[in-house]
């Protein structure tokens, strides 16, 4: 026979427990219902602008060695250098612009496919492609200081007056410290389309990134706080007039600062061409 007093005791926790439902039941639709009312900041490419796409206007040409593998191109101090790639034919060279003569040059052992190069304080910086070893040259006359090693393939870099920056060919730049050659940071490189993968030679040219894209007539600007694709440079013209073989592609930037020229070639090309930037009314140049 059961108490009257335990029914009761019964009757309140079930009492209790049905009003705990009740309670929660009620939170629940009253956050579901504000959901949509909740501003949440996510950053994707969807809320990306068209950005600009700029044509080429030919100001000069300079001979350029028909026979170099461009994969790296800077101008420093009224002298141009060139990095060459190709196993057995890769190379660091100094070369007078208005004539195409080589005046100096250091060949890679025929293990190293050279890449990249830049130049930093009074050296010169030159990356390789899957030995995952760059070389540091004194700029004068291009004898061996020392190299560095690093976890990725080496295709571009420049520097940017505080860090080396470095593609190996994914969307990812590689923000390195010049004298310990260690990783500062990366940034992920994106466009409207999404990210921009095969980012290959680099030239940093008045606060922005400029990268060849690999296997396209394109060249990337791009943000080097926020990774984001702020403009493109068509180079198709220029390849055009270059067009020599299928390996015959554009690659290699290299900047003037003292007299704001832009140079760009390419890879087995028989000109340097400086060139200044037009605005086009194209507004689309990635599928």
């Amino acid at each position: 026979m059961n108490h009257p007093r335990n029914n009761v005791r019964k009757s309140s926790t079930q009492l209790l427990l049905i009003l705990i439902g009740i309670t929660a039941l009620l939170a629940l639709s009253l956050f579901f219902s504000n959901a949509n009312h909740v501003e949440f900041k996510v950053t994707t490419t969807s809320n990306i602008q068209h950005v600009p796409v700029y044509k080429c206007e030919i100001i000069n040409k300079y001979p350029h060695d028909r026979n170099a593998f461009t994969q790296g191109l800077v101008f420093e101090n009224n002298q141009l250098y060139e990095g060459t790639g190709l196993y057995g034919h890769s190379s660091l060279r100094k070369i007078q612009l208005e004539t195409g003569t080589i005046l100096k040059v250091r060949n890679l052992s025929d293990q190293y496919f050279g890449e990249g190069i830049t130049v930093y304080q009074n050296k010169i910086i030159q990356l390789t492609w899957k030995n995952n070893v760059g070389f540091v040259y004194d700029k004068d006359d291009f004898h061996k200081i020392h190299e560095f090693h690093y976890p990725s393939e080496g295709w571009g870099i420049t520097f940017d007056g505080e860090h080396l920056i470095m593609s190996d060919g994914t969307s990812t730049l590689h923000f390195i410290d010049p004298e310990t050659f260690e990783e500062d940071h990366q940034i992920q490189i994106f466009s409207k389309e999404g990210p921009v993968k095969n980012l290959n030679e680099l030239e940093y040219v008045k606060g922005e990134i400029y990268a060849n894209v690999w296997q396209t007539n394109l060249i990337a600007l791009i943000s080097p706080t926020t990774g984001q694709v702020t403009g493109w440079i068509d180079v198709t013209e220029l390849s055009n007039i270059e067009n020599n073989n299928p390996t015959s592609m554009p690659n290699g930037i290299a900047y003037d600062p003292e007299n704001d020229r832009l140079f760009v070639t390419g890879k087995l090309w028989s000109k340097i061409f400086e060139i200044e930037l037009v605005l086009s009314e194209q507004t689309h140049v990635l599928d």
